[in-house]
C-alpha cells in the first residue's frame, strides 16, 4: 500500500514542477506584456474544476541540451464551457516563447485526433514563436509533424468539429495557417499574426515595416478581414470565446447505453492495499474492478474457462461497458484430455485469447464500449502451448481487437509487456485514450527478462571470440541493461513519448474511465463490424 502511495507521491510533486512552465522569470516576463499564461487562460475560460489534462509529461526528460521543454511546451486537455465537452489546446509562451519542439507537434496532432475520433469542439489558445528552429529537421516535414497540425484543422471543418482560434500573442510563419483554419478568430490588441516579421521582412524585401502595421489586430479587423473578434485584452477575449460557446447547438448523441450513475459499494481507496507488483503475491484483479464500476456490480462472462483474462458487462459512470481484464491470480485449468494444470496468472493461454476473442466481439454486436485493464506478461510459450493453438488464437484476439468498431479504451494497471499489450489493445490499436497507474510497465518484455536475454547473447558473442566474462563482468552488464530497460519501461518515459495519455491516480480510474466515456458518446457515427478471416 504504502509503494503505491508514495509513487503517487513522487508523480504528483513532478506534475507540479512540470505545471510551472518555463519557471518563475518567465511568467513575470508573460505578465508584463499584460497577458495572462496558458494555465491562467485555461482557468478562465473552462468552467470551474473542469479541466481534465492530458499530455502532461509529453517530452519530459527530453530536449535537456536546450533547457528542457516542460509539457511539451503546450498544454492539452478536455474541459466544460458552459457543461459542453470541449478539447483545449494552449500554447505555454513561457517555454522558448511557445516554439514547437518535435514533441509540441506531436502533442498537439494526438488531441486533435482525439477530437477526430470523438468529434469534439476545440479550441486553441495561441501564442507560439512558431518551430524551434535548431530542431526544424524534426519538426518540419513528416506526417506526424507541424504540417499535419493544419490539415487537421482542415479536416476536422469538413467533419463539422467547432474550432475556434484566439490569437492571445505572437503566432509566426506557418503557425499562422493554425487560427485562419479555424471557423472563429479572435485576436487580442497587441498580438500579432503574420507569416513573416519585421525582421524577416526587411532582410527578404528591404521594407521596413512595424510588428503592428505588419500584423495586428486593428489591421486584421479593418483591413486584411482576417480576424472575426477584435478583443482589448485577454479577459475579454476569453469571455467572448464563453459567449460564442454558449451559443452553439446540439447534435446527435452516440448510440452507446447510459443510466444514471451509482458510486461503486466498495471504496476506491482501498486499491491501494489490493494492488501487489511482487510476482510472489498475486492479487485478484476482480478486487480492483469492484471499487470502478457502478454498484460494484458484474456480469461475468465465462468464469470458468480462460480464468487468467476476466470478460464481462458492468457500468462505469452510467455508460455500459464490456471490461477485459488480467487476471493476475494463478488458475487450475482442464483440458480435453482431463487433465489438470496450474495457469500463471497475467498469461494469456488459448482459452483465455478464445474467450477475449468471443466476448469483444459480442461487444461490438451489441454495441457496447471495452474498457481493457492491463497486468499482462504476454502469451503462454512452450510444447504445451503452441499445439494447443497460442498463435492462431492470439492472432484471433488481435483481429477482434484490431478490427473493432466501438470505442476502446485503455488502463495500464501493472505490467503491459509484448504480444499481451498488442492483443490488450496497446497504442497501436486506436484505443481513444490510454491510462497509466504510476506502477504501470510498458515494454517488448520485463527488465529482469530483457537483462537475462541480452547478458546471454553477451556472453555467447564474446565466447565466440574466444573470451570470457568473469562472474563480477556478468554482474554489471546485467545490472547496466536492467537499469536502462527499467528507466524506459517507466510510464513516464512511455508519457513523455505520448504512447500514454495520462498517468492517473488509481483511485481516480473511474473517474478517467469516465471522462473518456463522456468524450465517446459524442460521436454518434458507427461503422459496420467486420473481423475478416478468422482462424479457427
Amino acid at each position: 500500500m504504502r509503494f503505491l502511495a508514495d509513487l503517487m507521491s513522487q508523480v504528483r510533486n513532478e506534475g507540479e514542477k512540470i505545471c510551472e512552465g518555463g519557471g518563475a522569470k518567465a511568467i513575470e516576463s508573460q505578465h508584463s506584456k499584460k497577458r495572462l499564461t496558458a494555465r491562467e487562460r485555461i482557468g478562465l475560460v473552462a468552467d470551474p474544476g473542469t479541466f481534465f489534462e492530458l499530455g502532461l509529461y509529453a517530452a519530459h526528460g527530453m530536449y535537456e541540451e536546450w533547457g528542457g521543454a516542460p509539457a511539451a511546451g503546450v498544454i492539452t486537455g478536455l474541459a466544460r464551457i458552459h457543461t459542453r465537452m470541449i478539447m483545449i489546446i494552449a500554447n505555454d509562451a513561457t517555454v522558448k516563447a511557445g516554439a514547437f519542439f518535435p514533441m509540441t507537434s506531436k502533442k498537439v496532432i494526438r488531441a486533435q485526433n482525439i477530437a477526430i475520433e470523438n468529434r469534439i469542439p476545440t479550441i486553441y489558445l495561441v501564442d507560439s514563436a512558431g518551430v524551434f528552429l535548431p530542431l526544424q529537421e524534426d519538426v518540419f516535414p513528416d506526417t506526424d509533424d507541424f504540417g499535419r497540425v493544419f490539415r487537421n484543422n482542415a479536416v476536422m471543418s469538413a467533419m463539422g468539429i467547432p474550432q475556434i482560434a484566439a490569437i492571445m500573442g505572437m503566432c509566426v510563419a506557418g503557425g499562422g495557417y493554425l487560427p485562419v483554419m479555424c471557423d472563429h478568430v479572435l485576436m487580442t490588441d497587441g498580438s500579432g499574426l503574420f507569416l513573416a516579421g519585421p525582421a524577416l521582412v526587411q532582410a527578404a524585401i528591404g521594407q521596413k515595416v512595424s510588428a503592428e502595421e505588419l500584423g495586428g489586430a486593428a489591421m486584421h479587423s479593418a483591413i486584411s478581414g482576417t480576424v472575426d473578434f477584435r478583443e482589448p485584452n485577454d479577459e475579454a477575449c476569453i469571455e467572448r470565446i464563453r459567449s460564442i460557446v454558449e451559443k452553439w447547438g446540439y447534435r446527435r448523441l452516440s448510440p452507446w447505453d447510459r443510466k444514471k450513475p451509482v458510486e461503486p459499494v466498495l471504496a476506491a481507496e482501498e486499491i491501494y492495499g489490493i494492488y501487489d507488483p511482487s510476482p510472489a503475491r498475486p492479487y485478484d484483479m476482480k478486487e480492483v474492478l469492484a471499487r470502478v464500476l457502478d454498484g460494484s456490480h458484474f456480469d461475468e462472462y465465462k468464469p470458468e474457462y480462460g480464468k487468467t483474462l476476466i470478460c464481462g458487462y458492468g457500468r462505469i459512470g452510467g455508460f455500459a461497458v464490456g471490461i477485459v481484464a488480467n487476471q493476475k491470480l494463478h488458475a487450475q485449468q482442464t483440458d480435453h484430455e482431463g487433465h489438470k494444470r496450474v495457469e500463471f496468472g497475467g498469461v494469456i493461454y488459448t482459452e483465455s485469447a478464445e474467450k477475449a476473442s468471443r466476448f469483444i466481439m459480442d461487444c461490438n454486436q451489441n454495441l457496447i464500449p471495452l474498457v481493457f485493464f492491463h497486468d499482462v506478461n504476454g502469451f503462454m510459450v512452450g510444447r504445451d502451448a503452441e499445439w494447443s493453438g497460442i498463435i492462431k488464437a492470439g492472432a484471433k484476439m488481435v483481429n477482434a481487437v484490431s478490427n473493432s468498431v466501438v470505442p476502446k479504451i485503455t488502463v495500464i494497471v501493472g505490467g503491459s509487456f509484448g504480444a499481451g499489450h498488442y492483443a490488450m489493445c496497446g497504442k497501436a490499436y486506436d484505443p481513444r485514450f490510454v491510462f497509466a497507474w504510476p506502477c504501470a510497465r510498458y515494454a517488448v518484455m520485463s527488465g529482469d527478462s530483457a537483462a537475462g536475454t541480452l547478458v546471454e547473447i553477451k556472453v555467447k558473442q564474446l565466447e565466440r571470440g574466444g573470451k570470457k566474462l568473469s562472474d563480477q563482468e556478468r554482474k554489471e552488464l546485467y545490472e547496466s541493461v536492467k537499469r536502462t530497460y527499467d528507466e524506459q519501461t517507466d510510464p513516464r518515459y512511455g508519457a513523455a513519448r505520448l504512447w500514454i495519455d495520462k498517468i492517473i491516480d488509481p483511485i481516480e480510474t473511474r473517474d478517467a474511465i469516465t471522462q473518456a466515456l463522456e468524450a465517446a458518446a459524442l460521436n454518434p457515427d458507427v461503422s459496420e463490424f467486420k473481423v475478416g478471416v478468422l482462424q479457427t
